[in-house]
């Protein structure tokens, strides 16, 4: 059953990684995601049922639009196969709890965020604020009402610590080096994480992002690299591995 569930679990994920993407790259052009008929962004032509069967429709189409024959970006593909694979994993990790429920959120704005950040460098508020409400419910039950709100507390000391962060980049580097929508997010690590964990997630994040940076601006001169997708790697990782704050103190003891 197992083997069963995850399969239900990867074919749900593409559908909704479907959904996240059109979420993501309509919601920071003020776009309706909820009552507006998918169309191609090159001709604008209405899609059909299968012009959008997730991941199937990319190749059955042989990557052209039905309509104008362009090409057809695979950002949308890439995004419904990896939330297919998260989400199998996130069932295989934590079955059917509440935890699952915690970590399908972060699979949502893990790619919300992503293709958001990579599309435009923009976090919108409404996606903080949704996710916020989320975790903040989830965690009621989860954890109960006097946890949540001190891991509220958590949420607004990682918020000042990246806050300050951005402060000290800008007195030494005279500009901004991080996006309000990162500090903000800060806040949700928080309603997960506790403040070790939380801290440690941004040195995470900033190690996986330095080889990708480097990268960018080396080879194609990228100056503003996003960094929320970076962050958020580190929070998926920290999720469901399970490490905790004791075990991090006792490995760095050492």
């Amino acid at each position: 059953m197992t083997l069963i569930y995850s399969i239900i679990f990867f074919i749900f994920g593409t559908f909704f990684g479907s959904f996240f993407t059109v979420v993501g790259l309509r919601l920071p052009k003020n776009e309706n995601f909820l009552f507006t008929r998918s169309h191609c962004d090159k001709c604008y032509h209405e899609l059909q049922l299968i012009d959008m069967i997730p991941i199937f429709s990319f190749f059955l189409l042989k990557k052209k639009c039905r309509y104008c024959h362009q090409k057809i970006s695979p950002l949308s593909t890439y995004m419904e196969f990896f939330t297919g694979i998260l989400f199998a994993l996130a069932f295989l990790v934590f079955g059917f709890s509440l935890k699952l429920l915690i970590a399908l959120g972060i699979i949502a704005m893990l790619i919300i965020v992503s293709v958001s950040d990579i599309s435009y460098l923009i976090i919108s508020d409404e996606i903080l604020i949704f996710f916020t409400c989320y975790f903040f419910i989830i965690q009621i039950f989860n954890i109960g009402l006097r946890n949540t709100l001190i891991h509220c507390l958590f949420g607004l000391f990682l918020f000042l610590l990246m806050y300050f962060i951005l402060y000290v980049g800008i007195k030494i580097f005279k500009k901004e080096c991080l996006g309000g929508g990162d500090i903000k997010m800060m806040f949700i690590f928080g309603l997960i994480l506790d403040p070790l964990l939380g801290t440690m997630s941004l040195f995470l994040g900033s190690f996986i992002a330095l080889p990708i940076s480097l990268f960018l601006l080396l080879k194609k001169n990228e100056k503003m690299i996003p960094f929320g997708p970076f962050l958020l790697i580190a929070l998926t990782f920290l999720y469901f591995t399970g490490l905790t704050a004791d075990f991090i103190l006792k490995f760095l003891a050492l």
